[in-house]
């Protein structure tokens, strides 16, 4: 009866764990990035009433005799481990862009200062260096972007900072694009002209006029065409002739260089200045034609640009954090590290949604998401916990149930020698 009391107690215990778990997974069934834990019981050692014993053959002076099994009694019931299940949680969109979800294997990477931690949970914020931090101020590992905007996803992790406050250099216009019609019913010395925005290597703004002549002496019909570019300062370049055939279809070869550019002497930021050699400006004419039509030409495109400051970024799939400038350009900033292990039920908990490597969850493999298995990742989303109340709400029954049966099993044994000592009245 002794027995029957310990073993109720070990019951009592292990399903009071169990309320802990089910109770905590309650608790986290908000937050974000939690992953929901399931208490796993064993039986204990169990205590041997009878030993076993081995058939015996039929010899000269005995009979044959069968095998009899031991007896053995069980002494309760303890918690063998709390598993944890790391399925994806659902995604919420919360069109923050400090905020990141990962789909699929993987953890993000912070540091504390003292070590490195692993996460599921993306809720992150910028503090005042510009640096991406977790809730806690652990700072976000990743892979930073170069001057020109690459990224090495193979070399070694460090502090994700964005650069909020440095702008981003001028791009000096050295193309532009041209479409359009020329009307074949032009007369000699028509002229069409179009204006696009330039820049200098400095950012500055200014205003480049293509002009196209008819030649003069031409016929109408004739496709023989004159274009100049005149430069920001009011300097204008060579004429370079063009032509059509009598189909409107352009023959001269594009693109065409007009109006000799300058060379410019690379200079220390901020913002640096590019060296750019003496060159022409290129321009691709193939977008036009002489039809019929009213002269509809005009200058559509070209590859200059101004200082940009950072506005805002976005996010890939691989996690590459690309930002978007005043100017319009873009530029990769940095990449985030993600990583994976071989037993990620190994990991320690230690607050804060977090992880920490143990010596059962092996080493951590970063990289890049996408990559090697790791999951992609989605700018603007968080990822949920993955606690499903429906099942948490039937192991608080069976746990509740569990206990209250073992302290049906201790209060039986308890009125059993209740019984046992009232025999000697």
């Amino acid at each position: 009866m002794l027995r029957s009391l310990f073993s109720g107690i070990t019951g009592l215990r292990a399903h009071q764990q169990m309320m802990d778990v089910t109770g905590n997974n309650i608790a986290n069934v908000n937050s974000s990035g939690y992953k929901s834990q399931t208490a796993v019981f064993e039986s204990v050692i169990s205590q041997a009433v009878k030993a076993p014993g081995a058939p015996v053959a039929a010899g000269a002076n005995a009979a044959a005799r069968g095998g009899v099994n031991g007896v053995q009694i069980g002494l309760g019931v303890q918690l063998a481990g709390v598993s944890t299940n790391f399925s994806q949680g659902s995604s919420q969109l919360t069109g923050v862009s400090t905020d990141f979800a990962i789909q699929g294997t993987g953890f993000f990477t912070t540091n504390n200062g003292t070590e490195n931690l692993f996460t599921r949970a993306g809720s992150f914020t910028l503090d005042a260096n510009g640096r991406m931090v977790s809730p806690d101020g652990s700072i976000v590992q990743g892979y930073m972007a170069d001057a020109a905007g690459v990224v090495n996803p193979n070399a070694a992790p460090q502090d994700v900072t964005l650069p909020v406050a440095t702008l981003l250099p001028a791009v000096s216009s050295t193309t532009m694009k041209m479409a359009g019609n020329l009307s074949a019913t032009a007369a000699a010395g028509t002229t069409v002209i179009s204006s696009i925005t330039t820049y200098d290597v400095l950012g500055a703004e200014s205003q480049t006029t293509a002009t196209f002549t008819k030649t003069a002496g031409s016929a109408v019909g004739d496709g023989a065409w004159n274009v100049t570019l005149t430069a920001p300062g009011g300097d204008a370049g060579a004429a370079i002739p063009i032509a059509f055939d009598a189909n409107g279809v352009l023959t001269t070869a594009s693109p065409i260089a007009v109006l000799n550019r300058p060379a410019v002497a690379a200079a220390a930021g901020p913002p640096a200045v590019v060296a750019v050699p003496v060159a022409n400006f290129e321009v691709d004419i193939s977008g036009l034609t002489q039809y019929s039509a009213p002269s509809s030409f005009g200058v559509t495109e070209q590859n200059g640009a101004g200082v940009g400051a950072l506005t805002t970024f976005t996010t890939t799939s691989d996690g590459q954090l690309i930002g978007i400038y005043s100017n319009g350009q873009k530029q990769a900033l940095a990449q985030l590290a993600i990583a994976t292990f071989n037993n990620p039920d190994g990991l320690e908990k230690v607050g804060d949604t977090s992880y920490r490597t143990s010596v059962n969850s092996g080493v951590a493999l970063i990289g890049a998401a996408t990559v090697g298995g790791r999951g992609s990742i989605q700018g603007g989303t968080l990822e949920m916990s993955n606690v499903d109340l429906a099942s948490e709400f039937t192991n608080l029954i069976v746990a509740q149930r569990g206990f209250a049966a073992n302290s049906r099993t201790m209060t039986a044994a308890d009125e059993m020698l209740q019984e046992l000592m009232s025999i000697k009245r």
